[in-house]
């Protein structure tokens, strides 16, 4: 197939890129690199450098390319900046995402694999987290993610759009050349790494106090090897499930100390740390239930240890400390 990957110079967005070429599919990437990196786009695939919501330059795309499908991960995702700025976040994910889908109608191509979250649910009634948890994010990105599969739903039902969306959950690890290059981190993993190569000075947990094992919240951690194999298995089960939301996750949580002492096995370095009060809106424990990707697209995680996530994560950091510019 011919494939559209929206963001493919980004941390998932390339590796997914990677592994679609290793499928044989034909790749075209559009990304502006605000977040992602041009040297981590396969020079296999053609790359476009611009924003998705570009009318003029999707005209430019899909008239030089017979697109069969598209990947959307183009989005803005810091989540304490949708806080202050919810404007930004919902031009750009969803009012630019109208403009894509809207291309993508005015061309032909109805076939659409969209990068959802977590976010979408907000704060867990009930773990593990299924697809038919109530819907009440707490942000507005995941306000944002939420408001775009409504209007895939529409475009479903109106104009014959076959999409899925793709609920991740945390990702993380790396791949053995492509890894997660974005400066400002705030996802454990990589933090506990950027405070091993001096990158910053100390790890702060936030809350020991949590009614869990060691008193840490639990977060489930998902490879994004297996996100991106995630995303073939959903291409290829379009027609099968044309109007399908499913979760990505590991399926099992693992506390901040777990992750700390991970870190600590496969770097053989002390990672120094302290606890600090807990952060506002934090959830205990969010950990999905992926029965049904499992189900209906016969996919699981194939890297479902932490130590292979972690591991991943560390070897590719150890060797590029300054991301792609290492």
């Amino acid at each position: 197939m011919i494939l559209l990957v929206t963001g493919g110079a980004g941390y998932i967005g390339s590796i997914c890129v990677e592994e679609l070429l290793l499928q044989g599919h034909k790749v075209i990437v559009i990304d502006n690199l605000q977040e992602g990196h041009r040297e981590a786009v396969s020079p296999e695939a053609i790359f476009y450098e611009g924003d998705f919501g570009d009318r003029s330059l999707l005209k430019i795309i899909f008239q030089k390319h017979p697109i069969d499908a598209v990947i959307h991960f183009a989005a803005d995702t810091r989540v304490e900046s949708s806080m202050t700025d919810p404007s930004q976040f919902f031009n750009n994910n969803v009012v630019n995402g109208i403009t894509l889908l809207d291309a993508m109608r005015k061309f032909g191509c109805k076939r659409i694999i969209f990068s959802s979250s977590a976010a979408v649910y907000g704060e867990p009634h009930y773990n593990p987290v299924d697809e038919n948890h109530p819907k009440l994010p707490v942000n507005p990105y995941g306000e944002s993610k939420l408001m775009f599969e409504k209007i895939l739903n529409w475009y479903h039902k109106a104009y014959d759009f076959k999409f899925n969306a793709l609920r991740y959950f945390n990702a993380a690890g790396a791949g053995k050349t492509l890894g997660d290059a974005k400066q400002n981190v705030s996802l454990l993993i990589p933090v506990v790494i950027q405070v091993l190569l001096g990158q910053r000075e100390k790890l702060q947990i936030f809350g020991n106090d949590y009614q869990t094992k060691d008193g840490t919240c639990i977060r489930d951690y998902i490879h994004v090897l297996d996100l991106a194999k995630a995303h073939i298995h959903a291409l290829e089960n379009l027609d099968k499930h044309p109007n399908g939301k499913y979760n990505l996750g590991n399926g099992q949580g693992f506390s901040n100390l777990e992750v700390v002492k991970t870190v600590e096995l496969v770097s053989g370095r002390k990672v120094p740390f302290e606890f600090s009060p807990r952060r506002p809106g934090d959830p205990e424990t969010l950990v999905a239930s992926s029965d049904l990707a499992h189900q209906e697209l016969g996919w699981k995680p194939k890297y479902a240890k932490l130590e292979q996530i972690v591991g991943s994560a560390w070897e590719w950091h150890k060797n590029h400390p300054r991301g792609y510019k290492s």
